[in-house]
């Protein structure tokens, strides 16, 4: 129980930077940038950045990513952009069990390319108006009262996040079993793939820790192994759902990355790459 406490605490504890962050750059836009041009001029290259952010090993992208998101300071493209291109702890165990340099450049790649394509992809079809209105509404909902010090109000929205997050954390850590997943993760081109992206959706960073030990020990194939750290947005899902008071909106952001993880899962297992 002790090792299932520390484990969690250190998760939550690496967000905090990147949520402090995400809140203090929400109030400068809001009370220095609020003009909705600069921010349509910044998100024209929001995919490119996301993915690009995303492959850097942490989970504090996605976190980042979501708060945005959910005042509405970057786009939907450039979220998903982040959630499929993050890797998590993905590239530390590739690294430490010897993975072949090509195989983990292969990955990275893969990631990011599809991250890139899928999030220009949906700002193509999906434009939504910015506007600094959708943070004053945060801020009202959170009663943070900005204005009094944007450096407290940015503190006490962190703090908030992280005690929920911990929570959670320590929830999943005592729960996740790898040897249960191995059984249902097995290699079935079609069902396999499915499977991992749903594991890839828990909102810890042992869900990608468990899909790279999987793929390591060639419990699963590469096209499941993809299909799971596409899926894979660390904490990043579990804070839009907490911060982004539409509902609808979280569920569909959810099925859209299991569809699309499970697509591209199957298309590399049916290729044999």
């Amino acid at each position: 129980m002790i090792e299932i406490l520390i484990d969690a605490m250190l998760d939550s504890l690496k967000l905090i930077p990147f949520l402090f962050v995400s809140f203090i750059i929400m109030e400068l836009i809001e009370h220095k940038f609020n003009n909705k041009k600069k921010l349509a001029k910044i998100n024209k290259f929001g995919p490119l950045a996301g993915a690009t952010l995303g492959i850097i090993p942490q989970c504090g992208f996605s976190a980042l990513a979501s708060n945005l998101y959910a005042a509405r300071v970057i786009t939907l493209g450039t979220l998903f952009s982040i959630y499929l291109s993050t890797s998590d702890e993905m590239l530390p165990i590739l690294i430490s069990s010897k993975v072949s340099s090509k195989i983990i450049f292969e990955i990275l790649l893969i990631k990011f390319l599809l991250g890139l394509i899928f999030g220009m992809l949906v700002d193509l079809v999906y434009k939504r108006k910015q506007s600094t209105k959708e943070i004053e509404k945060f801020c009202q909902h959170e009663n943070c009262h900005c204005e009094d010090s944007v450096i407290k109000s940015s503190i006490i929205h962190t703090m908030k996040i992280t005690f929920f997050i911990l929570i959670i954390n320590i929830f999943l850590n005592s729960i996740i079993d790898k040897s249960i997943i191995a059984t249902f993760t097995q290699n079935n081109k079609i069902i396999s793939p499915i499977i991992t992206s749903v594991i890839g959706l828990i909102p810890n960073c042992a869900s990608s820790v468990i899909i790279t030990q999987l793929y390591i020990e060639k419990v699963i194939s590469f096209g499941s192994c993809i299909s799971g750290l596409l899926a894979g947005s660390g904490v990043g899902g579990l804070i839009l759902f907490k911060q982004n008071k539409r509902l609808k909106e979280n569920i569909l952001i959810v099925l859209t990355l299991i569809i699309f993880s499970s697509f591209c899962g199957i298309i590399f297992n049916l290729l044999d790459i």
